[in-house]
C-alpha cells in the first residue's frame, strides 16, 4: 500500500511539474503575440507602413502560429512529444536572436514567422500531452491552467511591450521569448518518455492547408485574386487529398462530426474577439486618449489578471459540472462585453480597462470548456489531428480578427477613430451573438460519446 501511494504521489508531483512548465512556456510564446500589439504603432512610424501592412507583423504570426499548432499535434502521433517540444522551442530561440537584431521590415517579419513555427509547439503540444496522459476528472483544471497561462501573456504582453518599446526599443522584444532557452532542459527530463511509431506524415496535405489558408488571409489584406484563386484551389485539393489518402493530414471524420465542428466554431469566434481587441486596443488608448504605450499595457494588464485568478475555479466548476454551463455563461460575457465596447469604449481609457476584465474572463471560460469537451468527445485516434485543427481554426480566427479589423479601419478613414472602433465592435456584436445562439444548441450526439468511448 505505501509504494501504491508513493507512486501515486510522484505521478502527482510529476503532473504538477509539467504544467507548471507548460504553463510559463505557454506565458511566454503568448506574450510574444501581445507586445507587438502595443509596438504596432512605432513598427509602423519607423517603416512608414499602413495599418494593413503593420497588421501583417500579427496575422502572418498568427497563420504561421496555426499550421504548426496543428503540425505539431499531428507528428506527435508518430514522434515523442519531448523532441517535438525540444525543437520548438530551439527554433523560437533562434527567430528570437534573429529579431533582436533586425532593422528592416522583412527581416523582422520573417523573425516573427520563424518565432510563430517555433512557438506554436508549447500550447499545441501541450494541450495533446494533457489529452493523453490526465484523467478526464482532473482534466479542466489542468486544461483551466494552460488557458489561464495564456490569458497571463496576452494581458502581461502589452505591459511588458510597452514599457520595452518606449524605453529600450521594439528589438528588446525578442529578448523576452529568449528566455525559454533555460525551461528546455527541465522539458527534457520531465516529460514522459514515448517511443517512437510506425506511421505517414502527409505532408502535401500540410502544404495545401497552409497555402489555403494563408491564400485567403492574403486576399482579404491585398485584394489580389491570385491569392484567392491560390488559396481557394489549395483547400479544394485539400479535401480531395484527405479523403484519398491512407493517413491523410487531418481525417475526414472531423469535419463530418457536427458536435466537433460546433466546438470549432465558438473557439473560432472567441479568438477573433481576442485578437481583436487586443489590435484595436492599444490604438484607440495610444491615439484617441493620449495614453504612453507603457501606460496602454498596464490599462490592458488588469483583464489577464483577472481572467488568471478565476480561471481556477473555471476548471474546479468544469470538472463538477461539465463543460456546456461554462461555455454558455462565457457567452454571456463575451457578448455583453462586446456590446459594452461598441457603446462605452470610446468614453474614458477606464470604461476600456473594465470592459475588457469581463470580456477576458469570458474567453477563458469558453476556451477552457471547449477545449475540454473536444478531448471528451474526440476517438483516441483522433485527438492528435482534432485538437491540433481546432487550434488552427482558432488562431486562424485571431488571424482573420486582424485583418478583418485592418481592412475596417481603412475603409472608415474618413471617420474619426472613436466612430470606426465603435462601429468594428457593433459587427463583432452580431458574430457573438451567433457563437452564443450556437453554445445554446449544442448537443454532444450520442454518436459522438460511443466514438471517443
Amino acid at each position: 500500500m505505501a509504494s501504491v501511494r508513493a507512486s501515486e504521489s510522484t505521478a502527482v508531483l510529476r503532473e504538477g511539474l509539467l504544467l507548471a512548465l507548460l504553463s510559463l512556456t505557454v506565458t511566454l510564446v503568448v506574450m510574444n503575440t501581445t507586445m507587438f500589439n502595443v509596438a504596432l504603432p512605432q513598427v509602423s512610424k519607423d517603416f512608414g507602413l499602413s495599418s494593413t501592412m503593420a497588421s501583417w507583423i500579427v496575422t502572418g504570426y498568427s497563420i504561421v502560429f496555426a499550421i504548426f499548432s496543428i503540425t505539431y499535434s499531428r507528428l506527435s502521433d508518430f514522434i515523442p512529444i519531448r523532441l517535438l517540444l525540444t525543437i520548438g522551442l530551439a527554433d523560437l530561440v533562434v527567430a528570437s536572436l534573429l529579431g533582436l537584431f533586425s532593422h528592416h521590415f522583412i527581416p523582422l517579419l520573417l523573425a516573427r514567422l520563424l518565432q510563430a513555427a517555433g512557438a506554436a509547439s508549447a500550447p499545441g503540444l501541450g494541450i495533446v500531452l494533457i489529452t493523453r496522459y490526465i484523467p478526464a476528472s482532473r482534466r479542466g483544471k489542468a486544461m483551466s491552467y494552460i488557458m489561464s497561462s495564456a490569458s497571463l501573456g496576452f494581458g502581461l504582453g502589452p505591459v511588458l511591450g510597452g514599457a520595452i518599446t518606449q524605453y529600450l526599443g521594439w528589438n528588446f522584444l525578442f529578448v523576452v521569448t529568449g528566455i525559454v532557452l533555460v525551461l528546455i532542459p527541465f522539458f527534457y527530463r520531465s516529460l514522459p518518455l514515448e517511443n517512437a511509431n510506425k506511421g505517414h506524415f502527409d505532408l502535401i496535405g500540410a502544404v495545401l492547408v497552409g497555402i489555403g489558408t494563408t491564400g485567403l488571409l492574403l486576399f482579404l489584406t491585398t485584394y489580389s485574386a491570385v491569392a484567392l484563386v491560390a488559396g481557394a484551389v489549395s483547400l479544394v485539393a485539400f479535401w480531395l487529398r484527405i479523403r484519398r489518402v491512407h493517413s491523410p493530414f487531418v481525417q475526414p471524420a472531423l469535419f463530418r462530426n457536427k458536435a466537433y465542428m460546433t466546438l470549432s466554431a465558438m473557439g473560432f469566434v472567441s479568438y477573433v474577439a481576442q485578437f481583436t481587441s487586443l489590435f484595436l486596443m492599444p490604438m484607440l488608448l495610444i491615439r484617441l486618449f493620449g495614453v504612453s504605450s507603457a501606460a496602454t499595457g498596464l490599462l490592458i494588464f488588469p483583464g489577464a489578471i483577472t481572467a488568471a485568478i478565476a480561471s481556477n475555479g473555471i476548471g474546479k466548476l468544469i470538472d463538477r459540472f461539465g463543460n456546456r454551463p461554462l461555455f454558455r455563461w462565457g457567452h454571456v460575457l463575451l457578448l455583453g462585453a462586446t456590446l459594452l465596447f461598441a457603446m462605452f469604449g470610446k468614453v474614458s481609457p477606464y470604461a476600456v480597462l473594465g470592459i475588457y476584465m469581463l470580456m477576458s474572463v469570458g474567453i477563458t471560460s469558453v476556451t477552457t470548456s471547449v477545449s475540454n469537451e473536444m478531448s471528451r468527445i474526440l476517438p483516441k485516434d483522433m485527438v492528435g489531428a482534432g485538437m491540433g485543427l481546432a487550434q488552427l481554426t482558432q488562431f486562424f480566427g485571431g488571424a482573420f480578427g486582424v485583418a478583418m479589423t485592418g481592412i475596417a479601419l481603412v475603409w472608415q478613414k474618413n471617420l474619426s477613430l472613436a466612430a470606426a472602433f465603435s462601429n468594428i465592435f457593433w459587427v463583432m456584436v452580431v458574430v457573438m451573438a451567433v457563437s452564443a445562439l450556437l453554445s445554446v444548441a449544442y448537443r454532444a450526439s450520442g454518436m459522438a460519446y460511443r466514438s471517443a468511448n
